[in-house]
């Protein structure tokens, strides 16, 4: 079973438990999959590694939501964007730890021979396939950054 159908499943079974935080979330991560399928030019089914690229996306959202309503001093609303967020963590691969996507940056920094700053984007372009859905962009840019002024 896929993403997009489990993700189907789910939500039926949430409007059944009458769980109305997870069916919000399930139909608003189904939208934008269905928006990001009928974008372009021609509709079309979106791949699993697509999927999770619209679900990262879509956590990322509420995790700057709840950060947003932290600051305008809004708890109630930041509760309910990071509670969002652990639903469609549920349906995102593991998140690497800070030790892998450290091998994983050391790696790709050997494989690419990057030294310094300007070798950022070598590196990033080989370690964006193998990290996609699995670590935060900003945490991952910042690690590299890191990497490469050692």
């Amino acid at each position: 079973m896929g993403i997009k159908e489990k993700l189907r499943s789910d939500l039926t079974d949430a409007i059944r438990s009458r769980d109305e935080l997870s069916s919000g979330t399930i139909r608003m991560v189904l939208t934008a999959i269905t928006n990001e399928e009928v974008s372009g030019k021609s509709a079309r089914e979106l791949s699993e590694a697509e999927v999770i690229t619209v679900l990262s996306r879509e956590a990322k959202k509420r995790r700057e939501a709840a950060e947003a309503f932290e600051l305008g001093e809004r708890p109630e609303q930041a509760l309910r964007e990071r509670a969002e967020g652990e639903v469609i963590a549920k349906y995102l691969p593991q998140q690497l730890s800070e030790e892998e996507l450290k091998q994983l940056i050391d790696v790709a920094i050997a494989e690419t021979g990057a030294t310094g700053p300007a070798g950022m984007g070598l590196v990033m372009k080989v370690l964006s396939p193998k990290i996609a859905g699995k670590a935060d962009g900003g945490v991952v840019s910042a690690a590299v950054k890191a990497a490469l002024a050692q």
